[in-house]
């Protein structure tokens, strides 16, 4: 079982730079699919991830068509989006035979239109108040799903208790 958080057409690299640290310090894969609102040496990306960016665990594909057909048939998709009716929180993420995917879209438009009405089925969303602000920023809206999928998974192979040894100045 792995977590795997899928970014369609990114364009802030701040928010991409916080999402690839939460996914080193998660064990998550992440998915960037292009055309990409900036350079991955883009310096803000680079600062967002800090000295992290080598260690993440980075696909990057050309296109969405290309990502759907990378997928696996034990693959589990879910696309994050304000307007989908069921909550993120009512899926179980524990299959082990299953790996999981969570999509989120550009910062701007979200995910295509056309391909949300495809996959109706796939969508979860985090409630919110829609009366006060737009939209949850994206870095926070991935943390927050994939921290879910993970308590439910018991946490794998992520220290629940934090040691100093490795903070230490020599």
């Amino acid at each position: 079982m792995t977590n795997h958080i899928v970014l369609f057409e990114p364009l802030m690299p701040a928010n991409t730079g916080n999402i690839a640290r939460t996914a080193t310090g998660t064990n998550t894969k992440l998915h960037l699919i292009e055309p990409l609102g900036f350079q991955l040496d883009d310096k803000h990306l680079k600062r967002a991830g800090l000295d992290y960016w080598d260690t993440v665990d980075i696909t990057i594909h050309p296109d969405l068509p290309s990502f759907m057909e990378s997928l696996k048939d034990n693959d589990e998709l879910f696309l994050i989006s304000k307007f989908a009716e069921r909550s993120y929180h009512e899926v179980d993420y524990t299959q082990p035979e299953r790996d999981y995917y969570f999509m989120f879209g550009k910062e701007t438009t979200g995910l295509p239109e056309e391909f949300m009405r495809k996959h109706s089925d796939l969508a979860l969303r985090i409630p919110q108040n829609d009366q006060h602000i737009r939209a949850l920023n994206l870095s926070n809206t991935a943390a927050i799903v994939i921290y879910e999928a993970l308590r439910q998974q018991s946490f794998p192979d992520l220290d629940l208790v934090h040691t100093y040894e490795h903070d230490k100045l020599k």
